[in-house]
């Protein structure tokens, strides 16, 4: 959860003033309170979504007042040639003392005026992945056996954004080398900075503060946020859902490469005999399969299998509710949703996060089963 007050947690459950704000910025800043012109917002939301495709984990969709505002030029704030909106939500306290959370910083991809030439402009933006996405190789590379992990992200990151600040959670495996070279068969950017970081079980993305983070999935431990019924609660609705469709109890990681007679291989399995996915039980088997050029080590296998493995148990119970706005929230924060009759622990993995008074936040989570994960 993005860092926030008890005080601010405390104000959400009861009647609060909300604020909202946004700024064009230039390209190139990080932190949460960059320099630009604020424009107005007369409505949207931003959408953040932990199990994207294509990595893009936040996506925003703002209207703003249009009269005189519509691009004539390349240079004017809202032409689409990369200058992003940095959006916050917030909680007013009083006069001029206002907590602000962050929600990040998106690239002006679309605007669209349906009433021109001075109604409302929609502005239609992505996180900064989308520039990741985007710029695709165009040439084959060639990484030594030698390069550093660290070093080949930061490569193939800074080539599209030479500004940017990344942030591993563990120096160690940053700063090891991937051991074997690395030729760049296709010319997708993207997957190729995707397969370094799940090769050794991590995640990235380009957080709030606009900083490319490189982490280990969080453990489901204890909630840290509640969503609830009754006095001081937040939950507007809710549905559930029981489904198998896409989910797996086991996760099978191995390397690739012409240099290597015999891959390496791990096996990871939900080995919880109280988890209604256990490998042995009535769910059946259901593996899925991962390999990657930049798994050298069985360690680096098993960490790879064991952390996506871990990202998936709870399926296939999910349950989406709409709440009263936490900006704080994020995919990945472990919540706990009680209703009557019931006290659930549930990993969040969309949401979004209105901007306006009126809107509720609709989430979508599955629940968190005991994780015991064991090998095969």
């Amino acid at each position: 959860m993005r860092p926030v007050s008890d005080r601010f947690l405390d104000a959400v459950r009861g009647s609060h003033q909300a604020a909202f704000s946004a700024r064009v910025v230039a390209p190139g800043q990080t932190g949460v309170n960059p320099t630009g012109t604020d424009i107005l917002i007369n409505g949207g939301d931003v959408r953040l979504d932990g199990d994207a495709a294509d990595g893009v984990r936040s996506t925003l969709d703002l209207t703003t007042p249009g009269k005189g505002m519509w691009p004539g030029r390349a240079t004017d704030l809202l032409a689409p040639y990369g200058n992003e909106v940095f959006v916050r939500r917030g909680i007013q306290y009083a006069i001029g003392q206002t907590e602000w959370v962050s929600l990040g910083y998106h690239r002006i991809d679309d605007i669209d005026q349906p009433d021109a030439p001075d109604g409302p402009i929609q502005i239609a933006g992505r996180d900064r992945m989308a520039g990741i996405v985007d710029g695709r190789l165009d040439r084959v590379r060639s990484f030594p056996p030698l390069t550093t992990r660290g070093a080949m992200l930061a490569t193939l990151v800074t080539e599209i954004y030479p500004w940017a600040t990344i942030e591993w959670d563990d120096p160690f495996v940053r700063d090891a080398a991937i051991g074997r070279q690395i030729i760049t068969e296709n010319d997708d950017r993207y997957k190729v900075c995707d397969e370094l970081v799940k090769s050794v079980g991590k995640i990235w993305w380009w957080d709030h503060r606009g900083v490319l983070v490189v982490r280990t999935p969080p453990a489901a431990t204890a909630p840290s946020w509640e969503v609830n019924h009754g006095q001081g609660g937040v939950l507007v609705s809710m549905a559930r859902r029981l489904t198998r469709e896409g989910a797996y109890n086991a996760v099978v990681a191995t390397g690739e490469g012409a240099d290597t007679a015999t891959p390496v291989r791990a096996m990871a399995v939900d080995a919880s005999p109280q988890s209604p996915t256990f490998w042995n039980g009535p769910f059946g088997k259901v593996p899925r399969f991962y390999s990657s050029p930049f798994i050298t080590t069985y360690n680096q296998a098993w960490d790879a299998a064991s952390n996506m493995l871990a990202k998936s148990l709870g399926l296939p119970y999910s349950v989406d509710f709409t709440a009263v706005p936490n900006a704080a929230l994020e995919p990945y924060d472990t919540v706990r949703v009680r209703y009557p009759g019931r006290s659930e622990l549930h990993v969040v993995r969309q949401l979004t996060v209105p901007l306006t008074v009126q809107a509720g936040m609709p989430a979508s989570t599955r629940e968190q089963t005991r994780i015991l994960i064991g090998g095969a």
